[in-house]
C-alpha cells in the first residue's frame, strides 16, 4: 500500500509539471483530490481493511494527502506568480538608460542654460542643503533679528528638537527650509579663501499661497564674485553678458536703487529684449543685485578692506516663463506630459 502511495504521489508531481493554466490546474486537482478523485478511492479501500490495519493505513492515506496538497499548494503560487509577470508586461533590463518622450525638464534645461553661460566667464556651480539653520540663512548675511523674512508668516520652521547631522548648529538656533540659496554663498565663503566666483542654483521654500505667479517651491540661481577692487561696473557687466547671452545682442538692462540687508548698494535689475514675444521692447525685473556687504565679509572671516566683491540672484522659475513664454507657474510641477513635452529636443 505504502508503494502505490508514493506512486501516487510522483504521479501527480508529474501531471503538474505539464500544467500551465488555471483551467489544467483545476482538472488535475479535481482527478486527485476531488470527491471523485483517486485518493477518495484509497479511503474506499480502508473501509474495507481490518481493525488493526486501520490506524496505519489512515495515517499513510492522511500523510499522502497533506503532501498531494502541497504540491497542488505550490503549483498555484506558480501560476499566480506567472500571472502577475504576464500582467507587469515584457522584462526590462534596469542597466539600460531610461529612453524618455519628454526630454529634460523646462526648469533643468534653464539651469543647465545659466550654469553654462557663467561658465563662459569663470564661475563654478556650488550646492548646498535645503535643510538649514537661522545662522547661514539670516545672521551670516546681516539680516536683522526683527526683519520680517524671519518671521514664522515667511519661513517655513521645523520643531526645536529637530537635529540634522550633515547640517551642524552654529549657536544652537533654529533649523529652517533654506529661502534662498545665498546659504551657499555663506558656506562656501567660510570654507573657501578668496578670490572666488560661484553661482548656486538650487530649490527654496517660502510660506507663500500658490496661484498662477508664485509658489511655496521655487527655484534660485544666486551668484557670488570675491576679489580685489570689484565695483559696480563690473556686476553690471556680468549682468550684461548673461543677458546678453541668454536672451540675444539686443538686450539692454538696467539697475533700480534697492535695498538688501547683506548688499550695499544694492540695485533691482531690469531687462528687455525685442524678441520675448508681447513683452518685447517692455522693461522687465528681473532679480536682485548689489555689492556685498562688509559686515558679511566680516562674519564670514574675509578682510573687508581687502576684499570686495558682488551677488546677484534670479528666479529660474521666472526666467523659464519669460523665456518659453509660460503664464502659470503651476505647470512645472504638474508633470502634464502634454506640457513636458513641447520641450522635447
Amino acid at each position: 500500500m505504502n508503494c502505490d502511495l508514493e506512486l501516487l504521489v510522483e504521479q501527480a508531481k508529474l501531471r503538474l509539471e505539464q500544467v500551465s493554466d488555471y483551467a489544467s490546474f483545476k482538472e488535475e486537482k479535481a482527478s486527485f483530490l476531488g470527491s471523485n478523485g483517486k485518493l477518495r478511492a484509497l479511503f474506499s479501500i480502508l473501509a474495507s481493511a481490518s481493525k488493526d490495519e486501520k490506524p496505519v493505513l489512515g495515517q499513510q492515506i492522511n500523510e499522502c494527502k497533506a503532501r498531494i496538497e502541497v504540491i497542488f499548494s505550490e503549483k498555484l503560487s506558480q501560476l499566480e506568480d506567472l500571472e502577475l509577470l504576464n500582467s507587469l508586461g515584457s522584462r526590462i533590463d534596469p542597466s539600460i538608460p531610461v529612453v524618455s518622450n519628454c526630454g529634460m525638464h523646462p526648469l533643468s534645461m534653464m539651469q543647465e542654460i545659466m550654469a553654462e553661460i557663467f561658465r563662459k566667464i569663470g564661475f563654478t556651480v556650488a550646492l548646498g542643503p535645503e535643510i538649514e539653520t537661522i545662522w547661514y540663512c539670516y545672521d551670516a548675511l546681516n539680516v536683522p533679528e526683527s526683519h520680517p523674512a524671519r518671521d514664522t508668516i515667511d519661513t517655513l520652521y521645523f520643531n526645536d528638537d529637530l537635529r540634522v547631522k550633515n547640517v551642524p548648529q552654529k549657536q544652537g538656533e533654529d533649523y529652517i527650509l533654506r529661502s534662498q540659496t545665498s546659504t551657499v554663498q555663506v558656506r562656501t565663503m567660510l570654507t573657501e579663501k578668496p578670490p572666488l566666483r560661484i553661482i548656486s542654483p538650487g530649490r527654496t521654500f517660502r510660506r507663500d499661497t500658490t496661484d498662477a505667479t508664485h509658489s511655496a517651491n521655487f527655484h534660485q540661481c544666486e551668484g557670488l564674485l570675491v576679489d580685489r577692487n570689484i565695483g559696480v561696473v563690473d556686476l553690471k557687466a556680468v549682468l550684461d553678458f548673461f543677458f546678453k547671452e541668454l536672451v540675444g545682442e539686443k538686450c539692454e538692462t538696467r539697475f533700480r536703487p534697492s535695498f538688501f540687508p547683506f548688499t550695499e548698494p544694492s540695485f533691482e535689475m531690469d531687462f528687455r529684449a525685442p524678441n520675448i514675444g508681447k513683452l518685447s521692447n517692455r522693461w522687465i525685473e528681473a532679480g536682485g543685485c548689489g555689492m556685498v556687504h562688509p559686515k558679511v565679509f566680516s562674519i564670514v572671516g574675509y578682510d573687508p578692506d581687502v576684499w570686495s566683491g558682488y551677488a546677484f540672484g534670479f528666479g529660474i522659475e521666472r526666467l523659464a516663463m519669460l523665456m518659453y513664454g509660460v503664464d502659470d507657474i503651476r505647470l512645472f510641477y504638474q508633470n502634464d506630459a502634454r506640457f513636458l513635452k513641447q520641450f522635447a529636443v
